[in-house]
């Protein structure tokens, strides 16, 4: 992946003294052999030091695994494991940790087979929590050999976006627009996350735009903008300012990004930019996510944090939509009605201005930007990339950093129907179930802003763990509620 890690995750097998060192040794085995049956191989070390049983083997462990380039760890409990060994090479491991343990083989083989590990699972998480230690463990951490091979397989985004985010640097231009109380972004969570902010005046990217005029690699861009446009090429005479755009762009993280491996940014795209810069900068936008780098509008910081959090997770392009207006009801009865399993409160409309990458796009064209036209000329606020979103799955989530500094997310799978919008901007008709109480009592509740982020596909278990890990209290991180079971605020008489 551009812009994101690629996952090695060391298994490291761990033995308590008293238990026959064999199981641990056979069981990590089988757990290797499972894995690389059915999945990518490349994505795990076996180490090869045969059990860890006390802290020297613990450091001999860690020494290997960084050897070997892991940036995840399994700690596989083959049998009780040692409480102690097994957090110290939690603790001092420097990355996102998972822990799981092995499943009893045969009621035939309970004697000098017996593990226990269901028993030392237990003590292994109490350790965790006294040393204050983060790791992952699945919903039920204890398998067979193929079983934890899935666990593990399922601990590759949620591992890929822990590691992405320790090494991250989101860039912002500008401060946010006026009456744009909304995309408020206190920093001190991002560095509690450790992720890093640069923060720039729009003056600054101006300034380094006005510099890449006449850039010789501006021809190849418009070439790439003219095939990847084709016949929704409506403003071509707008292209070479978006190609300089772009590059400038592209410069600015390369020159910027200092020691961090991967960049995200927050964009200025109002209301002086049109002006200044004689166009709308929502297809670079789009292009750029396209290529891996979000780009979230508005000066919206945590938005372009949800959005590299999406395409972390699933290695797909993502996009940062308004929570924007409901379906009018002629268009439910017409449209969804008895064709959807979905009430008319379940359903609303996404929509920006034209950010949404064109491979998530059903079809698109180059437009101008009809709200900002609505009070400037046309010719400057070209630079819209507008269509439908493509029908399928989708999670709708957000991380925000509330004013007093404190993290709390929502996520829900949902879909795009394949509904015409009848409308302008990249824009789709989104249904999630139960979405009406969710809207109330979690979004507006919460006071969450009205940008979310979108990946394309369900992401939610992933996403839901990821959020814990990186300290998320789980009373924080809001969902939508099933039918029947209530949210704390909702009026148990309505």
């Amino acid at each position: 992946m551009y812009n994101a890690p690629d996952v090695k995750i060391g298994i490291v097998a761990v033995s308590r003294d008293c238990f026959p060192e064999s199981l641990s040794v056979n069981r990590r085995k089988a757990l290797v052999e499972a894995y690389t049956k059915k999945y990518d191989a490349s994505q795990i070390y076996e180490c090869p030091i045969c059990i860890v049983e006390s802290e020297i083997h613990m450091v001999q462990a860690l020494e290997d695994i960084k050897k070997a380039g892991c940036n995840a760890l399994c700690v596989y409990l083959g049998n009780f494991g040692p409480e102690i060994a097994e957090t110290l090479l939690a603790k001092h491991f420097d990355g996102p940790v998972m822990f799981c343990a092995a499943a009893e083989e045969s009621q035939n083989d309970l004697v000098q087979g017996r593990g226990d590990a269901y028993c030392g699972m237990l003590n292994a998480s109490y350790n965790l929590k006294l040393r204050n230690v983060k790791a992952y463990i699945p919903e039920y951490p204890v398998g067979t050999a193929e079983e934890c091979a899935d666990m593990i397989h399922e601990f590759v985004p949620i591992a890929r976006t822990v590691d992405a985010l320790a090494n991250l640097k989101i860039i912002s231009f500008g401060p946010r627009p006026l009456n744009f109380l909304a995309c408020n972004a206190p920093i001190k969570q991002l560095y509690n996350l450790n992720v890093e902010i640069e923060e720039n005046s729009e003056l600054d990217l101006f300034e380094a735009f006005k510099k890449h005029e006449g850039d010789e690699r501006i021809p190849a861009k418009v070439k790439e903008m003219e095939e990847e446009l084709g016949k929704g090429n409506n403003k071509p005479g707008i292209l070479p300012k978006l190609a300089q755009y772009e590059l400038t762009l592209l410069d600015w993280v390369e020159e910027h990004r200092g020691y961090r491996k991967y960049v995200a940014i927050a964009g200025k795209c109002w209301p002086a930019f049109q002006t200044q810069f004689g166009f709308v900068p929502c297809y670079v936008n789009s292009r750029l996510t396209g290529m891996g780098i979000p780009v979230s509008c508005e000066v919206d910081i945590y938005g372009a944090l949800s959005e590299f959090i999406g395409y972390t997770v699933s290695e797909d392009i993502v996009t940062l939509l308004d929570i924007n207006n409901s379906v009018p009801a002629d268009m439910y009865e017409e449209s969804i009605k008895g064709k959807f399993d979905y009430t008319h409160k379940d359903t609303f409309m996404g929509f920006h201005c034209g950010n949404t990458c064109s491979k998530k796009l059903a079809f698109c064209s180059m437009q101008h930007q009809m709200i900002m036209a609505r009070s400037l000329p046309e010719e400057v606020t070209q630079g819209t990339l507008e269509g439908d979103i493509a029908p399928g799955d989708i999670t709708f989530f957000r991380l925000q950093s509330t004013a007093d500094a404190k993290l709390r997310a929502y996520i829900a799978n949902g879909e795009v129907l394949p509904v015409a919008t009848k409308s302008f901007g990249a824009i789709g008709v989104f249904a999630i179930p139960e979405m009406g109480r969710f809207y109330r009592h979690v979004l507006i509740e919460k006071n969450f802003p009205h940008h979310g982020a979108v990946a394309f596909g369900h992401y939610g278990k992933a996403i839901y763990e990821v959020f814990k890990y990186i300290g998320v209290d789980v009373d924080e991180i809001g969902y939508n509620q099933p039918k029947g079971v209530r949210y704390p605020t909702e009026n148990p008489f309505a």
